[in-house]
């Protein structure tokens, strides 16, 4: 890929209420997985990855620690001179400012951004999805197909198509419908949220689409439609990979869960295609003399003197002597006090069981326990 052909737009702002208290104090991209990853740090190091080294990541619900987290880009080799990854928040012009009103609207204030980073194609991306993806086979599609805009799908089983926006495509993968979570859905191929645009069709796309008063500014509902019934050479790029939004809790839980299998899905150390993070500062982990680890996942800087049983310990948790952690995920911070007993949970971040009491209840038919981010559990109801 020739050097800024292709820059990305990264649409990390939302809220992922579905998550509850995982979210109450921070966006969902920066939501913790796998132990020392973050979620955004799938799409950013898909970018590196691909040749990508011009990103901005659109930011607004809770950005502080994105913001922090992202940096300078260093962790994702993406701090280039002539590129690098750059934060782009809601800002006031003269005449007012105010949040992004849908995705669309969100890259459409920041069309200044895009002329600074000229390029001939635009890759748009959602910040909150796990995947590993080479972007140049998508480009290199789009160009082959003389596209204006190629949609990347995948498919999914015919009784989950109504919950996504579902392409109906003829053979050689033109688009000749696109349907927002059809009820009785015509094809089973669901958009994943990422579209590369030739630039200039997008940018007369949002001009066009932010004086319209009737649209939502979205992508989905509005610019692919019209794009559509204006005759452009749209195309499907079909994925046959891992991708999952983790945007519930027991999403987010079984997924988690999954990692630890003898031959997961979802491989997070594959050498060839790597996820990197910003979370490699930490010291070695610490294993007490009588820690008892069986499947599980235990990040740096953790500290383990008790028994933890197919769990994934996020960086910085612990758990101390004489506490029990078994099908479970703590997330940065997280402490099991003395004692204490987590069974089928997810402990948000720097979240405490106290000494002595039982989280989670194990059953199988049981909700997964969750305690949110900074809050502490002394027994009672969970």
């Amino acid at each position: 890929m020739k050097r800024n052909e292709c820059i990305a737009m990264l649409l990390a702002g939302g809220q992922g209420s579905r998550l509850k208290a995982l979210t109450k104090s921070i966006a969902k991209p920066a939501v913790s997985f796998g132990g020392k990853y973050r979620i955004i740090d799938f799409s950013l190091s898909n970018c590196a990855n691909s040749g990508i080294n011009t990103v901005g990541v659109l930011t607004q619900y809770r950005p502080f620690l994105l913001n922090s987290y992202i940096s300078s880009g260093a962790s994702w080799n993406l701090n280039s001179r002539d590129g690098g990854v750059f934060v782009l928040p809601p800002y006031a012009t003269e005449s007012g400012g105010s949040w992004y009103e849908g995705t669309a609207d969100a890259i459409f204030r920041n069309l200044e951004f895009l002329d600074i980073y000229d390029s001939e194609y635009v890759l748009i991306l959602s910040g909150d999805h796990l995947y590993r993806m080479d972007y140049r086979k998508m480009l290199k599609n789009h160009k082959e197909k003389g596209a204006d805009l190629s949609v990347s799908v995948m498919q999914v089983p015919w009784d989950e198509a109504s919950r996504f926006g579902i392409i109906t495509a003829d053979e050689d993968g033109r688009i000749v419908k696109f349907t927002e979570k059809p009820a009785e859905p015509d094809s089973n191929l669901a958009s994943m949220g990422i579209y590369i645009f030739s630039k200039d069709i997008l940018v007369k796309a949002l001009i066009e689409d932010s004086t319209d008063e009737n649209s939502d500014h979205d992508f989905g509902k509005n610019i692919i439609p019209k794009l559509l019934a204006e005759g452009k050479n749209l195309f499907t790029y079909e994925f046959s990979g891992f991708w999952k939004d983790v945007g519930t809790i027991p999403a987010y839980h079984e997924t988690s869960m999954s990692l630890l299998d003898d031959d997961p899905a979802f491989v997070l150390d594959d050498p060839e295609f790597p996820f990197m993070s910003n979370s490699n500062i930490y010291p070695p982990q610490y294993i007490g003399a009588n820690a008892d680890i069986k499947q599980s996942l235990v990040a740096n800087g953790c500290y383990v003197k008790g028994t933890v049983h197919h769990s994934i310990l996020s960086i910085n948790a612990s758990v101390d002597e004489g506490a029990v952690v078994k099908d479970s995920v703590l997330l940065p911070g997280a402490h099991v006090e003395k004692d204490a007993v987590v069974i089928k949970a997810i402990l948000g971040e720097n979240a405490v069981v106290k000494s002595g009491c039982t989280f989670g209840s194990g059953e199988d038919d049981a909700e997964i326990a969750l305690l949110g981010n900074h809050e502490v559990y002394e027994g009672g109801q969970q």
